[in-house]
């Protein structure tokens, strides 16, 4: 981690954050927060961040002072301050701030905000060859589009992946494909990209918003439908996306081969448009 964080519209050091132990984020989960990939010091898709994250805000009744141009620019300044130049990424999070502790909102605390800055390479191993993954019955809260820090779920959901030796976890709610527990998930048919239509149960992810814009570059149908895990099986590619895995091929779903277990070819056009349109200049994997 970076030495220099923002934290209550200041610029201090790391080692002097310090909010009351009665923080409502970690005693209730009550706040939000992004996660926003830098490359060589270039933030990527901060406009998508930054209405997603007022749009959580909004939607648990936390009021900021910063609008949203000024966080914009706090962030450009923390990245400033810290001469980042390396592919990194920006932790924002938001609480409603510390109180005595009680269910009820506090009549006047101070939301506790605070972003840091870390160093993330690019995932090229499993970028270039693809991940395994697994399906779990999806048993998180049914507002899943607000990027809340209760991600308790999520965290098991992951956890048992990684027990089984898998990149992530899938996740289904009646049979039906929902997203992973820190992804989207993609799925192609007969040249056709599909993915989890836009409800509460998901997360609208700001790589997954790319991915509707690159097919459309690209002329490749998309489609926002449900489809099941059965699906899954059938596909003739999958893939999911977030700011940190960016754009990453599934090559196998709880041990068995997707197509010929090897990154698809719409897959890996998708990975060369996102390296067009992010900020990447030096060591692209496919450019």
């Amino acid at each position: 981690m970076y030495s220099i964080i923002y934290s209550q519209g200041k610029f201090i050091h790391k080692d002097a954050l310090l909010f009351p132990i009665e923080d409502r984020g970690s005693q209730f989960g009550d706040g939000v927060y992004e996660v926003i990939r830098i490359y060589e010091g270039n933030i990527y898709l901060l406009d998508d961040h930054i209405e997603r994250l007022y749009r959580s805000l909004q939607a648990i009744y936390i009021q900021i002072k910063e609008t949203p141009e000024q966080m914009k620019r706090a962030l450009h300044e923390l990245i400033s301050r810290n001469n980042i130049t390396q592919d990194s990424f920006i932790y924002l999070q938001i609480t409603r701030g510390s109180a005595e502790r009680n269910h009820i909102f506090p009549e006047h605390a101070t939301p506790n905000v605070y972003a840091y800055v870390k160093d993330h390479p690019r995932p090229n191993d499993s970028l270039q060859y693809g991940v395994d993954v697994i399906t779990l019955p999806d048993e998180r809260w049914s507002n899943c589009y607000i990027k809340s820090l209760n991600l308790l779920p999520n965290v098991l959901a992951k956890q048992s992946a990684n027990k089984q030796g898998a990149y992530e976890a899938v996740l289904e709610k009646d049979g039906i494909v929902t997203e992973g527990s820190s992804s989207n998930i993609f799925l192609i048919k007969d040249g056709t990209i599909y993915t989890h239509p836009l409800t509460k149960q998901i997360l609208n992810g700001c790589v997954r918003m790319a991915i509707t814009r690159f097919a459309d570059e690209l002329a490749i149908p998309f489609k926002e439908e449900p489809f099941t895990v059965d699906a899954l099986f059938t596909a003739d590619e999958i893939f999911l996306t977030s700011s940190l895995s960016e754009v990453l091929p599934i090559v196998k779903v709880n041990q068995t081969l997707i197509g010929k277990g090897t990154p698809g070819t719409i897959t890996r056009q998708l990975q060369r448009q996102y390296e067009i349109d992010a900020p990447i200049t030096k060591a692209k994997v496919f450019g």
